[in-house]
């Protein structure tokens, strides 16, 4: 079972006992309590709202508070009523309810002119007192705003009572003191109440948030309409939004105002539609609904993200043969995602943080998707944020996505979309345990080439990285990359979606403060289009391969560019150093410095520095400095802990440092994974951890032919590093590893054969330094010219012939310096014939004698 339902309260289980003790122990009265037990509210501090009739012909509204784990007696009829909704102030001195009129069925009052449905306001502390409110011929739902908490009194209360005559009133309920007890409205002859909305169709009441949305049809189309409620008893309407919806049936549809009893479920609701309106806490705002598809095994659901500007139509092939099944679809709400559930049909995990494609969702059909435990006669209703409700039954579930069977589901799945929407889940959703997180790097490690359509390590460098600083400051999650794969054509099976642009919503208000404050930051950046910080971007590989290009000169490091690319890699490494002792790590990485990688590091904070200053220039300099070090440094912790989970699940020892040895199959498994994270990191253009190069060179040696070593250093699938080559030659012997010590020797950059060439003494290490000193020679010969001095100077032997005098110039040099050949590096003129012959023989592939 995907989703996790945990019992929070039930209504038999934390009630039952308690109700069993409030009136005679006689087995009818047991009996009838438990069955006209239900739920009719939850509060926003939790409070649990429900009511039970006796057989002595009372009607009892009772409250359960979760954290006292108490039962409360709210208020008692003396008489039997069907009570529709009620709802309690935050002090419990207050309590509002409606209720069908319990004379209302006798053959008599069939002739009465007295209204149907009453809405009472109650005063139950520290006397009983009763308003009537109002007094229709339509059902009747209250709710109780959360209060302003205010020290001194006087203090209002207040209430919206919704109609299904088509409006919403708002009573300002002003409490004060008399004669030392505190008692309901001083001008209870007339409570003042505001009008709210009116006309609508649908309603629905966000109790987390205090919002109320509601529909208004217009001749084509309908109009959402958002109210925020504030706790000083103020409201603005915040948004309106026009949607391509038709009500087929005008009747009110009533969401999250109470739960209907038994006799009065299904009247008050709309039969041809099911909406509901979702928020989380990154300021989405989605309205999910449905209508009877016209092919019964062709389920249809219209998602529209309106914090995105588009909607999206899916299209699910079912076995359907009971039009019933239809009613007991549920939308539940995870925060990140919406569960869409038709029991034994589907269950759907929509994307509503990242809808753009369908590989972020999880689509399961089947035995995946069987939800147990659950009453199949009523669908679930989202009450809370992760929190639904089982009306029939009453109980209350909290949903979360369970972790070990998600992890299930991904060692199970043979389908890259389904493999790549669990990936996203599991990295950008879920607070993961270390247990969890190394179960995920051993099935990222095991299966990097079992996944064609994607890298599952880039994936989980990328997202760990976005969610791990997603958080930092506002607008920064809409600047970095949180997922490898931006297109995906393929078609999930099951399932079909087609995309529309929706109108932009219209925002009424100026400031913005809690969820419009993040709902207004979705709206921007979607208006502004800005682009996502990639770093395969050409710009940057640009700039990487003119690194790469360069020599480590004098004067490459006096540019002023350079110079603060190398300063930023410091600090890189400064903190990396900090990191490494802070953490107890058995991977071998010498912490040594390699200067493409440093450049790389350098040319990273620099580009990204760059990026955020343009973008979030409401940040200071400092902040964007340590989120880019926390950037580029947490990067690297990544890879060192792919490589963590490989060295400890394959209990890899010291001996991995050797060069002379052959490695086994877990020291090849390690290379392997290595040279993806290489192939992975070349791709992002990232840098790798100091070390990293040197350790995979040291496996590559143990574990690969000759043959396939060099072809991985010709690929640039490996890198020499100068560490390595100093422990090449200094640890193997000379005439067994000769070919080897030739072929890396042939293959070195000139920066690194320069500081090694003195360490092996051989026919290659020779051509190297005569080269070296042939090159030497040449530049001081021409800093001379450079300098020699002025024709006028010169002596009576300069003959007027530039080219005869440059020939001249150079032989007379390359004289004087042959009465004491090389002095400066033991250099003798025979040792530089034989090279100089050598290399000729070998440029002109003659065979030596």
């Amino acid at each position: 079972m995907l989703l996790e339902f945990q019992v929070t309260f039930n209504l038999h289980r934390d009630v039952l006992p308690w109700v069993s003790t409030q009136g005679s122990p006689v087995s009818d009265t047991l009996e009838k309590s438990s069955r006209t037990l239900r739920i009719i509210n939850l509060e926003r501090n939790g409070n649990i709202l429900y009511t039970w009739k006796g057989v002595e012909g009372f009607t009892s509204i009772g409250l359960y508070d979760p954290l006292a784990k108490q039962n409360e007696m709210l208020y008692s009829f003396d008489s039997d009523v069907n009570i529709i909704s009620a709802s309690v102030n935050n002090e419990k001195t207050l309590v509002a309810l409606s209720y069908c009129h319990p004379t209302y069925d006798t053959p008599s009052r069939l002739l009465s002119p007295a209204s149907r449905y009453l809405c009472l306001l109650i005063e139950i502390k520290p006397i009983n007192n009763v308003k009537v409110l109002k007094a229709v011929d339509g059902s009747i739902r209250v709710q109780f705003l959360c209060p302003a908490r205010h020290a001194l009194l006087p203090y209002e209360s207040h209430l919206l009572v919704v109609s299904e005559e088509k409006y919403i009133d708002q009573f300002h309920i002003s409490v004060g003191e008399e004669d030392g007890t505190r008692v309901v409205i001083k001008n209870i002859s007339q409570i003042p109440k505001d009008r709210i909305a009116e006309d609508f169709v649908w309603a629905q009441w966000d109790v987390s948030d205090q919002m109320l949305f509601y529909i208004v049809p217009k001749r084509a189309g309908c109009v959402l309409h958002c109210i925020q409620f504030y706790p000083d008893g103020n409201f603005k309407f915040v948004l309106e939004i026009p949607l391509e919806i038709s009500f087929v049936d005008q009747a009110v549809s009533l969401v999250n105002f109470g739960y209907d009893p038994p006799d009065e479920r299904g009247r008050t609701r709309v039969a041809s539609q099911n909406l509901h309106m979702f928020t989380n806490k990154t300021g989405g705002l989605c309205l999910f609904y449905y209508q009877p598809p016209k092919v019964l095994q062709e389920f249809t659901y219209v998602v529209a993200f309106i914090h995105k500007g588009c909607s999206k139509t899916f299209k699910v092939r079912t076995t359907m043969t009971d039009p019933k099944l239809l009613k007991k679809v549920s939308f539940i709400n995870i925060d990140s995602y919406v569960a869409v559930y038709l029991p034994d049909q589907f269950l759907h995990l929509v994307n509503v943080r990242h809808p753009e494609l369908m590989c972020y969702n999880l689509f399961l059909a089947a035995e995946d998707a069987r939800i147990s435990g659950m009453c199949c006669d009523c669908p679930l209703q989202t009450v809370l944020k992760t929190h639904v409700i089982e009306c029939c039954t009453g109980i209350l579930f909290s949903v979360s996505i369970h972790q070990a069977q998600l992890l299930k589901l991904l060692t199970e799945s043979r389908q890259d979309c389904k493999r790549l929407a669990v990936l996203h889940c599991f990295l950008l959703h879920l607070d993961l345990q270390p247990h969890q997180e190394t179960q995920l790097i051993e099935w990222i490690c095991d299966n990097l080439s079992t996944c064609p359509m994607f890298d599952p390590i880039q994936e989980f460098i990328i997202a760990s990285l976005h969610r791990h600083l997603s958080l930092e400051t506002v607008y920064l999650d809409k600047l970095l990359p949180y997922t490898s794969v931006p297109f995906w054509s393929q078609d999930i099976d099951g399932v079909s979606c087609t995309t529309d642009i929706t109108d932009m919503p219209i925002l009424k208000i100026g400031t913005f403060k809690g969820f419009w404050e993040k709902f207004h930051s979705e709206l921007e950046y979607m208006k502004q289009a800005q682009q996502r910080f990639l770093y395969s971007n050409h710009i940057q590989r640009r700039d990487w391969c003119r690194l790469i290009s360069e020599v480590d000169t004098i004067e490459k490091r006096n540019d002023v560019y350079q110079r603060s690319i190398l300063e930023n890699a410091k600090k890189v490494l400064q903190n990396l150093d900090t990191r490494r002792y802070a953490d107890e790590r058995t991977v071998p990485l010498n912490q040594e410095e390699e200067y493409l990688q440093k450049d790389l590091m350098g040319l990273m904070m620099v580009k990204l520095k760059d990026h955020l200053s343009q973008h979030l220039q409401h940040v200071a300099k400092n902040k964007i400095d340590k989120i880019v070090l926390e950037f580029v440094c947490k990067q690297l912790d990544l890879v060192c802990q792919i490589l963590e989970v490989v060295w400890r699940k394959h209990v890899l020892d010291p001996s991995v440092l050797c060069l002379d040895g052959s490695g086994n199959s877990s020291e090849y498994f390690a290379f392997h994974v290595m040279c993806r994270i290489t192939d992975a990191a070349s791709r992002m253009c990232m840098p790798l951890p100091p070390g990293f190069q040197t350790l995979n060179l040291v496996l590559a040696v143990r574990c690969l032919p000759l043959g396939n070593l060099l072809q991985y250093i010709d690929a640039g699938v490996l890198t020499l590093t100068e560490t390595f080559v100093v422990k090449l030659l200094k640890e193997l012997d000379n005439e067994t590893n000769e070919k080897l010590k030739c072929s890396i020797i042939l293959r070195l950059p000139e920066n690194i054969c320069e500081k090694v060439h003195n360490l092996w003494d051989h026919a290659v290490s020779n051509n190297v330094i005569a080269m070296k000193y042939v090159k030497k020679l040449l530049f001081r010969l021409y800093q001379r010219e450079v300098t020699r001095q002025s024709p006028t100077d010169r002596s009576p032997l300069y003959i007027n012939f530039l080219p005869l005098n440059y020939l001249i110039m150079i032989l007379s040099d390359v004289e004087d310096r042959a009465l004491n050949p090389f002095e400066e590096d033991n250099i003798d003129a025979t040792f530089l014939e034989e090279i100089a012959l050598k290399r000729t023989a070998d440029l002109l592939r003659l065979q030596q004698c």
